[in-house]
């Protein structure tokens, strides 16, 4: 039986209203905060170890801290503690990326990343946050991602991530400070111009016998099969690169300890 006019005009405009249904939820749809609800176990990162923020603009979340740099749209560092214990095997649904409620200006929407060829690279690693469902959420921050090369997120850095995890089941705890480094000229994708590390850093830190034992790792933002450890640089040269004092509450004569050189023999590969 062939469909009538007035039936074919109906199922158009329903056709039609699903597309824009469709369409909204896709481009305006954004879910409630991930930490509306305060949890009572926390995971702050100490005082002592905090980074200098060269904006002033520092959120605390339950599970890790960050310094926002609104011109770069993205964290100029996230700091976060990961323990032996965090690291579980809980089956965590992957929630969606939303704006961080809790930088002034708002985080860059997740849609900038859309069709830009560049992955939604986590600075804390969801999968160190599995432990319980708000700081594997909060890891979903737009404030928490940087425009990273898709082979670089899988590879490289992801053998990074790994092996930090590897360092805290070993010395049951480690301090991470992580991001990208935020110069002029760099690349920019989306409305807001979210810009495009060249250099990624991370600096793991852990205490042995009451002496703080420092590792840092600069690397350019494309997948390379060199070892980590060729990556490994003094925390000085991130510091002169970024503008950023790591572990500006330690003493001088402690900073010049644990940043000057490189000693990987402190550290199990």
């Amino acid at each position: 039986m062939r469909m009538n006019s007035k039936n074919r005009t109906l199922y158009t405009v329903l056709i039609g209203v699903c597309l824009l249904g469709f369409w909204l939820f896709e481009n305006f749809y954004t879910p409630n905060t991930y930490s509306k609800n305060r949890e009572v176990a926390e995971t702050q990162f100490p005082s002592d170890f905090s980074p200098s923020s060269t904006t002033g603009e520092i959120v605390r979340h339950s599970h890790f801290s960050l310094s926002y740099n609104e011109p770069y749209e993205q964290a100029e560092w996230v700091a976060y503690v990961l323990k032996k214990e965090h690291l579980t095997r809980d089956d965590r649904r992957r929630p969606y990326f939303i704006e961080d409620p809790y930088v002034s200006t708002k985080s860059a929407d997740w849609r900038n990343y859309k069709g830009s060829g560049y992955d939604r690279g986590h600075l804390v690693a969801a999968g160190d946050r599995r432990f319980s469902e708000q700081a594997y959420n909060e890891t979903f921050y737009t404030s928490n991602i940087s425009p990273q090369q898709r082979d670089f997120n899988a590879g490289l850095w992801n053998r990074l991530e790994m092996q930090t995890r590897n360092w805290a089941k070993r010395y049951n705890t480690v301090y991470v400070v992580t991001g990208g480094v935020l110069t002029s000229g760099l690349d920019e994708i989306g409305d807001e111009d979210v810009a495009v590390p060249e250099y990624f850093y991370k600096i793991v830190a852990k205490e042995n016998k009451g002496n703080l034992e420092v590792l840092g790792f600069l690397m350019k933002g494309e997948e390379q099969k060199k070892s980590l450890q060729s990556f490994a640089v003094p925390v000085d040269r991130i510091e002169a690169l970024t503008g950023i004092d790591f572990f500006e509450q330690l003493d001088k004569e402690t900073q010049a300890v644990i940043e000057e050189e490189v000693r990987l023999n402190n550290w199990k590969f």
